[in-house]
């Protein structure tokens, strides 16, 4: 038996959904060589056991529940170190996000294991799991196989797609002896990432995504008005060279060095589509591009392509929309 364990991230009453997507993945990868995928969850009275059992929805056979501080790593480390110690366990696999690559590098650390951080894929061959991870600037792919009684992958954000079917899983509540320093931190609250105001991009359905080509930050204006007309789950996001020039928020930065998006649809607006922005969003349903320059690299991977002045593009296109929606 190979089996997969993973850790789910939770707030306020809801599962991370990069979580979600890496228990899909690790019960896909599972079956594919033999095992099965259990759950990890840290927390308090929160988790419910109506809660936790609808990770079977997401894949997951067992899901093992333990009293700790949420969003701290090393109870997090603690937990799942005895679960694999009393368990055949032999990978591990993350969502991705800062807290999973602490806790990730802990285990590594603490069990001896091999690790392979930014994560976009996973592959089963001869009944053992191998992680793909881009690497020179994402223009190759590098492959991991484990050595040892243990694999820990971490996901990049995104890179696991949730799929949602039926079942429930089994709730076991894990009794756990603390290390005497994993207490020692205190959470005190949860806050926005540095950088200026927080915009949320991962998890929206439409991006509007400006670059360059817009001129000035003040021209972030008709990206704005665009996504309020879209409403629903709409945000509007940026390139690197944008943020630098302190046009909009890091943490709406999409690329190699920002956050990596899988929205139903990506509507980049005078951007060029250089290899560190198209690892960030190449996992969109539909890419719409807006360019003057009619030999962009975007349009090379893009859905649809505009070639025309976004200055003129964008409001008529707001306005259609308004048009449409009313």
């Amino acid at each position: 038996m190979a089996d997969v364990l993973v850790y789910v991230l939770h707030y306020e009453g809801a599962f991370n959904k990069n979580s979600l997507g890496a228990v899909s993945e690790a019960a896909a990868k599972a079956a594919e060589i033999g095992g099965k995928a259990s759950a990890v969850v840290v927390g308090g009275d929160d988790l419910t056991d109506s809660l936790c059992a609808t990770l079977g929805e997401y894949g997951a056979s067992k899901v093992y529940r333990a009293k700790g501080t949420a969003g701290l790593a090393q109870p997090v480390v603690d937990v799942l170190a005895k679960v694999i110690d009393d368990g055949d366990y032999k990978y591990v696999i993350f969502g991705g996000g800062l807290l999973g690559f602490e806790i990730g590098a802990g285990l590594a650390a603490r069990k001896h294991a091999g690790v392979t951080m930014e994560v976009t894929g996973i592959k089963a061959e001869g009944g053992e799991l191998l992680a793909e991870r881009p690497i020179l600037g994402d223009s190759q792919i590098s492959v991991s196989k484990y050595k040892g009684d243990l694999g820990i992958i971490i996901g990049r954000i995104n890179a696991f797609e949730i799929k949602k079917g039926s079942g429930s899983a089994e709730v076991v509540d894990v009794e756990v002896e603390y290390s005497g320093f994993s207490n020692d931190a205190q959470l005190l609250e949860r806050g926005a990432s540095g950088g200026g105001e927080e915009v949320d991009i991962e998890g929206a359905d439409i991006l509007i995504a400006g670059g360059r080509g817009l001129g000035k930050a003040e021209s972030f204006e008709l990206c704005q008005d665009l996504a309020k007309a879209f409403g629903g789950n709409s945000a509007v996001a940026a390139t690197r060279a944008v943020v630098d020039a302190g046009w909009f928020p890091y943490s709406g930065q999409i690329g190699q060095t920002g956050k990596t998006v899988a929205p139903k649809l990506y509507l980049a607006a005078g951007i060029s589509g250089a290899i560190q922005h198209k690892v960030g969003m190449q996992g969109s349903e539909n890419i719409v591009a807006i360019n003057k320059d009619a030999n962009a690299p975007i349009f090379e991977f893009s859905d649809l392509g505009i070639v025309g002045d976004l200055n003129k593009i964008l409001p008529k296109l707001t306005e259609a929309i308004k048009a449409k929606k009313g």
